[in-house]
């Protein structure tokens, strides 16, 4: 494992933040007299489930669980039926049923005739160990999910309560309110309840920070290259993959699983404070990956087995209605993770992305194959006017249904018509990628440099595409996850492990009344900034220290304008002034001269983050 040395030190907070007993900084009983919400002692979690049901209310919460219990539940026992109580012989007529008194009359088969007895049913079931064994841990499963469920109800009750005695927020008016609506009651009752007793006020960053924690890591993990997610592949070139599971097992890892990082939600452990073992803890950490590695191996079956069957059941119904729905984009959790600013909540994220989803669709679009075009065309021709005689005979006799396999004809014959059309791109279409690539910047932010001027370049398409994929590649990756993961884990992960735990210790500051948090979420254009970012001289960062592709600056002016009552640090007000008075400086000119406004990506994302504030 390669040595690591960096003369960037974890930062400290300053003597007059840190109140006096640090050791027992959130540790504390109230008295009974005192609010209801006087110090809620896990601020991260109440902060959290404020902001995830702001838009959904306590019913629908509720009736939200009750249904993903449901939705496993009958997961399990339909897949059960079908392999079990269903005499398929009959279903497809391989063997005849006769329930009618006299025989001479024709035979209708009913559904029900190929459902075996109860008792047959049990039978099979007992006699097949392996599908018993998968029933015992599904069920023991569900309960888990169960009991989670019941102490979510009491922890959103909680919430219901403080929304209307606290916040003052009836429910029936808590969907119209906007998260700045209900974070500004939050800092207001904060002096009057002291949900946090180790500050006397709360600002908007130390909810944001509260409630983005571990993200925050993420996307800075994801900033700096250092999880193992991007791939050079023999025949597949340059390819990412970044599935729920594998981000799953990195925030199991590093944050809340047993060993992990954190002491608690808001605490790195002590020992990967300091440098003095850093050797050791990458040892043990290296150790720690590899049986959790080894732990996705045997479970890579059950895993695997639900995700198939949940991806039937969810897909197989829109399939057949949207049969192109499989080759519509979606942004891969890839592109989420680094489009993301720092203390970006997840509904401001949405909302960028869905701005950005309509001209990234086009943008993509204008690369379809004139040869793909070609054959699409004909092979819905040929499928088409086949389909055509099948319906037109339908018409005429209804019997024809009756012929074997003429149904299945007809379905596949349909969805390759709706796939084929998928890939013929509007004739109105005009080929303008720079364009399209201007106005998807001005929505996601980011991009890199060499992107600019090489819109129209299939390799600049194929980076994109990682950003922006298929939603059936999508899912494919999800099939396969539960085989590559552990894969990646042991493999691709222990090795970076000594760069994981300097990282950690490297960007960990304390804050007063917020605990640990990563540094970059601080947006320190000083600490943290990058030179070609407007921010020369004003940065003390080295190339290890700086975030990539200025994201430090524009996470800055994005949580800036969001949360305009906010009062950033006086090099970080002393920046966003600067940037500002340029911006208006470059419009004033370019509209004096009747002039196009600059098109480049600084000024094109500060015209989206103001228009998104507004």
């Amino acid at each position: 494992m390669a040595h690591f040395e960096t003369q960037y030190q974890r930062l400290e907070s300053s003597s007059t933040e840190s109140p006096p007993g640090g050791g027992d900084l959130l540790v504390h009983v109230p008295e009974g007299a005192k609010s209801p919400w006087h110090h809620i002692e896990n601020l991260d979690l109440f902060f959290s489930r404020i902001s995830f049901r702001r838009k959904n209310g306590f019913t629908c919460m509720l009736i939200g669980e009750i249904f993903e219990l449901m939705q496993f539940l009958f997961v399990v026992a339909f897949t059960t039926f079908l392999i079990s109580c269903v005499d398929y012989d009959i279903l497809f007529a391989n063997k005849a049923v006769n329930h009618s008194q006299h025989p001479s009359e024709p035979i209708k088969v009913t559904l029900p005739d190929a459902f075996l007895l109860p008792n047959v049913c049990s039978a099979r079931i007992q006699a097949n160990s392996f599908l018993i064994c998968i029933l015992v841990i599904a069920g023991v499963f569900w309960i888990h999910r169960l009991v989670k469920f019941i102490y979510n109800i009491c922890c959103y009750w909680e919430i219901h309560s403080f929304y209307i005695n606290a916040l003052k927020i009836p429910m029936s008016t808590l969907p119209y309110f906007t998260w700045q609506e209900v974070q500004a009651r939050i800092v207001q009752i904060q002096k009057e309840h002291q949900i946090c007793i180790h500050k006397k006020e709360l600002t908007e960053l130390d909810i944001y920070h509260r409630i983005l924690r571990f993200k925050n890591y993420m996307v800075a993990m994801v900033n700096k290259s250092l999880l193992p997610i991007r791939f050079r592949l023999p025949l597949l070139g340059d390819t990412v993959f970044y599935t729920r599971g594998l981000k799953y097992n990195f925030e199991l890892i590093f944050f809340w699983g047993p060993g992990s990082l954190f002491e608690n939600e808001w605490s790195l452990k002590a020992e990967y404070k300091r440098a003095g073992n850093r050797l050791e803890l990458a040892e043990k950490l290296s150790t720690r990956i590899l049986w959790i590695g080894i732990a996705n191996f045997l479970l890579c079956p059950l895993i695997l087995i639900w995700q198939i069957l949940y991806a039937f059941f969810s897909y197989t119904e829109i399939l057949k209605r949207e049969p192109g729905s499989l080759g519509a984009r979606c942004w891969s959790l890839y592109g989420r993770c680094y489009l993301r600013h720092f203390n970006e909540l997840d509904h401001e994220l949405q909302s960028r992305l869905s701005k950005g989803y309509k001209p990234a669709s086009k943008y993509m679009n204008c690369f379809i194959s004139p040869l793909l075009t070609i054959v699409a065309k004909n092979v819905a021709f040929f499928a088409g006017s086949i389909l055509a005689v099948l319906i037109a005979l339908t018409i005429y006799d209804e019997d024809v249904l009756a012929v074997e396999h003429v149904l299945t004809t007809v379905t596949l014959l349909g969805v390759g018509v709706t796939v084929c059309r998928s890939f013929i791109p509007d004739q109105h279409l005009v080929f303008c990628p720079e364009q399209l690539l201007r106005v998807i910047l001005a929505h996601i932010h980011y991009m890199p440099d060499h992107w600019q001027g090489n819109a129209h370049r299939y390799e600049t398409r194929d980076e994109f595409a990682q950003l922006f994929q298929y939603k059936a590649v999508f899912i494919l990756e999800e099939l396969l996850s539960p085989i590559i993961t552990p894969l990646i884990l042991i493999v691709c992960l222990r090795p970076k492990s000594l760069d994981i735990v300097d990282f950690f210790r490297n960007f960990t500051v304390e804050v007063v009344g917020v605990g640990d948090t990563c540094s970059f979420a601080q947006m320190d254009v000083r600490q943290h900034g990058h030179p070609a970012w407007m921010s020369a001289g004003k940065t003390e960062a080295s190339i290890y220290q700086q975030a990539e592709d200025g994201k430090t600056e524009l996470s800055l002016m994005h949580f800036a304008i969001t949360n305009p009552k906010w009062q950033p640090p006086r090099e970080s007000t002393a920046f966003i002034g600067f940037l500002k008075e340029r911006v208006h400086r470059d419009s004033s000119v370019a509209l004096a001269q009747q002039a196009v406004l600059p098109e480049n990506a600084l000024f094109s994302s500060i015209q989206s983050l103001q228009s998104e504030s507004e």
